[in-house]
């Protein structure tokens, strides 16, 4: 039973044109990818197009002496079935891509013999599963699953990105000798230039680019700047965009966030397996601040949530085409400010636009999901009534809601928030953790402003509990009784700078409550009155 590499290239890439031949330590990257996936003798065979933009790539692999073929452009599984169809059904495929250069010898003969030793159909290593960073990633399969499935998908997504077919037949196995290693979270793959850049530093200084092994390139990756803080993915931290366009929050003492801070607290995010960015048409300038930050080659890396303009200015008798005009306006606009030609999730401001103006709005917003501009529909709720009201919406599939430690109007309604969320997907994520961060300070004054006559407490309560739970602090606190409630997929934090950010990280890794204590907070919290939990009713000034 024999094997083969191989590795796929193009220079069209949509996000990085022409990335595969940018020079690490003066050789093509893909070439070196190709080199050092044969440095213990494995054939290798780069599997390009033969689109005129690629000639440079298949000349450039010819003066290197790099096997190269040459298929379809768009149809990446067809160019795979195409370049081995001298091969056998047995041969073994170790599919690599031409803007990862730390996979070696090595490592791709210890993927293959453990899916050989497994007995397996289909193998990956990469990313947290495997302790390994993210671009160190190979793939192992057979070439009659290769064959099998281009004769058998009409999937474009299945056709561009090769394996999903075999994935859903045989199920993704993983690699996962060297997941005590806990590198998961750091990248070596080229997608941006932010990038490159990290990895032309790792191989700076290397006398020998194709024979150095992986674990030397990791050890010289782990003592770069703004590698990851954390082990684990903080997925459940949402970084709330409003401080990015806007001064935002009761205890908000530096203001709105300077562009070079907000950048930094971004990619700072992005690195740590942060998944949801939370901005909205009404946050100031924050939707453009965002767009502009990830057009830099960060935009693939994570999701951004935006929600409809509030819709302030449109005549509660508006028709049709005036009602379709303001919600095709907040939507370009939001494309326009993101720089994107879909918005990933896209919530009403205000969930009784659902079926204010006859249901134009959302009829509207239906239509934008269905013809591709809008990924996924939900809405901001305020109150449980609101809740129970969106969540009747079939076409809901995000919903964003208020709650927090001393928040007790939730209790009789999260059963069946829950038996929903079983039933069909449906993302919840909570804001007001800190409630605008007044749950963290003992000033009477923020507390007066918040409406509350016995805020000590409240605050007395808290601490009480840091102690009783041995928590850092009421922060800590806070942040574990939410994240460690069973219906909650995200939490909305807002930052102002960057160290707040690496603080809020690192309590989005410490241990959650366990239930019976999630229960006696619950049973023991003080009353508190709408009045204090709505930031609506707080005074001003």
């Amino acid at each position: 039973m024999s094997s083969i590499i191989v590795l796929q290239a193009r220079t069209s890439s949509t996000r990085m044109p022409a990335k595969v031949l940018l020079p690490i330590c003066k050789i093509p990257l893909v070439v070196l990818a190709a080199m050092r996936a044969s440095n213990k003798g494995m054939r290798v065979v780069v599997v390009t197009s033969v689109d005129s933009s690629d000639d440079a790539l298949a000349e450039t692999l010819k003066d290197y002496g790099v096997s190269c073929f040459r298929g379809s452009l768009d149809n990446t599984l067809k160019r795979f079935v195409d370049a081995l169809n001298d091969y056998n059904d047995d041969e073994i495929v170790v599919r690599l891509t031409g803007d990862n250069v730390f996979p070696d010898g090595d490592l791709i003969a210890e993927v293959e013999k453990n899916f050989k030793e497994r007995k397996l159909d289909y193998l990956c290593c990469n990313g947290e599963q495997s302790g390994l960073p993210y671009g160190v990633s190979v793939e192992v399969t057979y070439l009659r699953h290769l064959r099998d499935a281009y004769r058998s998908t009409d999937s474009d997504f299945d056709k561009e990105h090769v394996t999903p077919y075999i994935i859903r037949q045989f199920g993704l196995q993983y690699f996962k000798k060297y997941k005590q290693l806990g590198k998961g979270l750091y990248r070596s793959t080229v997608d941006s230039l932010d990038d490159y850049l990290q990895i032309k530093q790792v191989f700076s200084d290397v006398e020998n680019p194709v024979s150095i092994s992986l674990f030397e390139l990791l050890d010289r990756l782990s003592v770069l700047k703004n590698i990851p803080i954390v082990k684990r993915s903080v997925s459940q931290l949402v970084v709330g965009g409003a401080q990015f366009g806007m001064e935002y929050g009761i205890t908000n003492i530096s203001g709105r966030s300077s562009s070079i801070e907000t950048e930094k607290l971004i990619k700072t995010a992005i690195n740590n397996g942060v998944s949801y960015l939370d901005t909205a048409h009404a946050y100031g300038d924050s939707e453009s601040v965002i767009g502009r930050i990830l057009t830099q080659g960060w935009n693939s890396r994570v999701n951004i949530i935006t929600k409809l303009s509030p819709l302030a200015d449109c005549p509660e008798n508006a028709e049709k085409e005036i009602i379709d005009a303001f919600v095709e306006a907040s939507v370009f606009k939001s494309c326009m400010h993101l720089n994107c030609q879909k918005l990933d999730v896209l919530m009403l401001h205000r969930a009784q636009h659902i079926n204010e103006w006859q249901g134009y709005v959302w009829d509207k917003l239906i239509a934008f999901k269905k013809s591709g501009t809008v990924g996924k529909l939900g809405a901001s709720v305020q109150t449980p009534d609101e809740l129970e009201y969106v969540l009747e919406e079939p076409f809901i599939e995000f919903v964003q809601m208020p709650f927090n430690i001393i928040d007790g109007r939730w209790d009789t309604i999260i059963n069946k928030l829950r038996n929903i969320k079983s039933s069909r997907k449906v993302t919840i994520h909570v804001r007001s953790s800190l409630l605008q961060g007044l749950l963290l300070s003992d000033d009477p004054k923020l507390w007066g402003k918040a409406n509350s006559t016995h805020y000590s407490t409240i605050v007395n309560w808290l601490n009480e509990l840091v102690v009783k739970y041995k928590r850092k602090d009421v922060l800590d606190l806070c942040l574990a009784f939410v994240r460690s409630q069973d219906w909650v997929d995200g939490i909305v934090v807002g930052m102002e700078t960057n160290a707040q950010l690496v603080e809020n990280i690192k309590y989005f890794d410490t241990d959650l409550l366990i239930r019976p204590e999630i229960e006696q907070i619950e049973s023991q919290r003080p009353a508190v009155s709408e009045m204090v939990l709505n930031p609506a009713n707080w005074r001003e000034g």
